[in-house]
């Protein structure tokens, strides 16, 4: 039995296992399945890659970087993006691929409207990498928003009303308000939000979070992280090569 499967530390809010189940069932593959790794710290993954039944994963929160250096590669987008979310055993090696890159940009195209004159990243971890690395591409300014500041960073408490609404779109990348801590939102301020905002956040479960709760109650258009889980899930399905 070939086995496929989710890396990371908690992992009651994907649909990843059912989702990939269901590819199985569709394409009339029977000799795999999908299944949930929950590791305590990311040394972990070292035995869990000495498994010779285990040909491929996903990784999420919060080892999207911290897994790099047990990996015997990097494609050239993962490289450039400094993080991991699909892992593929190929000619005996272990070889990182970022397909959120694939997912966030196909977000943008089919489901953003309006002028996206200057963006706010919340969050700095994995997920805020490969959004950050899409902006880039698109020549789109932005500014990432962490809990601790650094040279490429502000705070929450330096996001003023007056940012919030020149930034026409807002992605959250952290995981507050993600099942089952639905009642957590970043903390930026939602009065200055406008019916010319675009708030995307990478969580689908639930599917309309605290943050995007706020943007719609100000008018903002809002996105869920939907959209991006099926885009990169089946480039990690063609990465596989089921």
């Amino acid at each position: 039995m070939r086995i496929f499967g989710l890396v990371g530390k908690s992992l009651s809010h994907s649909f990843s296992q059912q989702y990939f189940t269901e590819k199985f069932f569709q394409n009339n593959v029977h000799d795999a399945k999908y299944l949930l790794f929950s590791l305590g710290n990311i040394q972990e993954i070292k035995e869990l890659l000495k498994h010779s039944s285990l040909l491929g994963f996903n990784v999420t929160i919060p080892y999207k970087t911290e897994i790099i250096p047990f990996l015997d590669g990097l494609d050239k987008v993962a490289q450039e993006v400094g993080a991991v979310n699909c892992v593929v055993k190929q000619n005996n090696q272990w070889m990182g691929y970022n397909t959120d890159v694939a997912g966030f940009e196909q977000t943008l195209r089919m489901e953003c409207r309006g002028v996206m004159n200057y963006a706010l990243v919340l969050g700095s971890g994995g997920a805020s990498k490969a959004v950050c690395y899409v902006l880039k591409q698109k020549n789109t300014p932005f500014q990432i928003v962490s809990r601790k500041k650094t040279e490429k960073t502000i705070t929450y408490n330096e996001v003023t009303e007056e940012l919030i609404r020149r930034s026409t779109l807002i992605i959250n990348t952290t995981p507050l308000g993600m099942f089952p801590h639905t009642d957590e939102m970043p903390p930026i301020p939602y009065a200055a939000l406008h019916s010319e905002h675009i708030l995307i956040d990478l969580i689908y479960n639930p599917e309309e979070t605290l943050f995007l709760k706020e943007g719609k109650k100000y008018g903002a258009f809002i996105i869920n992280g939907l959209s991006m889980f099926e885009a990169q899930a089946e480039e990690s399905w063609r990465l596989f090569k089921i």
